[in-house]
């Protein structure tokens, strides 16, 4: 009967171990996808998602576009939008994206996806701007505006230096009153933009708000930012609204020109827009979606590019955690490291990304120690077990906050990422190490403890590298290659190479 079962189990894992061969073969071979990340160019994927509350009936979402990309080439743009009708338009600097359905219910969702690479391409033809009307002020800012403009232009000697002299005057951390005043009522970016134009207006300077969307690798939930812009005569000049530094951020886009809201929804309410970003190799991401796509459909039709960029960067993270299992079963099973549980080190090592391995190592020795010392408090006091647990996570939550209030007075921003720690793992790990001490003993504990980390340090070295990464994003079939590994490691049944240390004596003498 045994024979019979290690035969299936074998024959189980073949097939896992073929499929999953021959899937990567053809990628490989006919669709030539590359087993290593190539990085000749950086390829950006943005993707904008709209979601709003629809009332019954007709609804109208209008979205601001990007109309040319200054930097960038566009490669391709692709909307999903179902079952709703899609119109675009020019206006003036900007494009405008309208989805528009005839009936519509309950929550609505709408995408927006382009491709970019860095590159030049022709410059952004914009119209030279006519200067201002004269602006009325409110009788209380007016001479504080007054007052203001004339400093400035008295330090400044042409339109790039007034702004800049204008925008640090406006920013100074000890401001007078006329500052103060201006600063009134400006309390969101995208206000303080806004009034700074209405005082650049008022030295007959034209400017304007550009709303910047930086590009960050991984970001999935991003928002625009209101940028400043002045024109000197000749050309537009950038400034930080905030730091009046000149130019735009390294890797941002202009998404669009003005004050205008982005979204705007007729006939639904509850609108949102969020940001998602991807940077991938220019080469990877050709090969992927344009050259594989267009030599078999079907089989692209269900790769993990084809998800949204938001969804993307969450299975970026989960096709890894089978590398951490697979490494727990032969560092358990095959090595005989001892750990506090089976899964708590994929769980630690996962924390790490965040970390780095000597912050989180620290920090999670520190928790665990605290916890520990809290713990055998809590013994003498003779809880149930579950309150005890309870108990437990609740002074895991107190620690961690402490800690990270601690080390953020400290000027120590790593601290702060504590609050990525599994909690109610820390706080199993606590209560499982409390007995172990008071059934075996502190030495085994701390084995354990030991154990733990090293195979955390182990698994966030292999989640974070980026070829294994590459290869388990771009060909995730090898997962069942995965599954076929742990099922045979599954019916092993030998010495473990701790138990043949520990047995070395004898072995010697026989």
């Amino acid at each position: 009967m045994i024979n019979l079962k290690n035969l299936h189990v074998k024959l189980l894992a073949l097939i896992l171990i073929v499929l999953s061969a021959t899937i990567t073969f053809y990628k490989v071979t006919e669709l030539k996808l590359p087993l290593m990340p190539v990085e000749e160019a950086d390829l950006w994927t943005v993707e904008a998602k709209v979601t709003y509350k629809a009332s019954p009936g007709p609804s109208k979402v209008t979205l601001l576009l990007p109309k040319q990309v200054p930097g960038f080439i566009l490669l391709d743009e692709n909307f999903v939008s179902g079952r709703y009708g899609l119109t675009l338009e020019d206006n003036d600097l900007n494009r405008i994206g309208q989805w528009a359905v005839r009936r519509s219910k309950g929550e609505q969702t709408l995408y927006y996806r382009m491709q970019l690479i860095p590159g030049e391409k022709e410059k952004f033809k914009d119209k030279t701007p006519t200067y201002p009307q004269p602006v009325e002020y409110p009788e209380i800012m007016r001479t504080a505006v007054t007052v203001l403009l004339e400093e400035v232009r008295s330090k400044s000697a042409d339109i790039k230096t007034f702004a800049h002299e204008l925008l640090i005057r406006l920013n100074e951390p000890n401001a007078d009153d006329n500052i103060k005043l201006l600063r009134t009522e400006a309390t969101t970016p995208r206000a303080w933009v806004q009034r700074e134009i209405s005082i650049l207006q008022g030295a007959n300077i034209p400017s304007r708000q550009v709303n910047l969307l930086v590009l960050t690798d991984g970001a999935r939930h991003s928002k625009l930012v209101p940028w400043l812009q002045v024109h000197n005569g000749q050309r537009w000049l950038a400034f930080n609204p905030k730091t009046a530094e000149s130019g735009f951020p390294a890797n941002a886009i202009i998404w669009y020109y003005g004050d205008a809201p982005l979204l705007s929804v007729i006939g639904g309410k509850s609108e949102k827009v969020d940001f998602s970003v991807y940077k991938q190799s220019q080469g990877m991401a050709a090969l992927t979606q344009q050259r594989a796509g267009k030599i078999n459909p079907k089989i692209m039709g269900f790769s993990l590019f084809n998800l949204p960029v938001q969804t993307q960067n969450v299975y970026r993270i989960l096709v890894m955690v089978p590398l951490g299992a697979l490494l727990i079963v032969v560092l358990r099973n095959i090595v005989g490291l001892k750990t506090f549980g089976t899964f708590m080190p994929i769980l630690i090592g996962m924390a790490f990304r965040e970390t780095e391995l000597l912050w989180g190592l620290f920090l999670f020795s520190v928790l665990i120690a605290l916890g520990l010392m809290i713990r055998f408090y809590l013994e003498y006091l003779r809880l149930l077990l579950v309150p005890r647990l309870a108990a437990v996570l609740i002074i895991v939550i107190i620690l961690m906050t402490l800690l990270s209030l601690l080390t953020h007075k400290l000027g120590i921003d790593r601290g702060l990422s504590i609050a990525l720690f599994p909690m109610v793992i820390i706080a199993m790990t606590i209560e499982r190490m409390s007995l172990v001490w008071e059934e075996h003993g502190p030495s085994e504990a701390l084995q354990q403890c030991a154990g733990s980390l090293l195979v955390a340090s182990f698994s966030f070295l292999i989640m974070t590298n980026a070829l294994l990464e590459h290869l388990m994003f771009v060909f995730p079939e090898l997962l069942f290659m995965l599954l076929a590994c742990t099922m045979l490691l599954g019916r092993y049944t030998g010495y473990r190479l701790s138990e043949l240390w520990r047995f070395r004596s004898v072995i010697l003498k026989g």
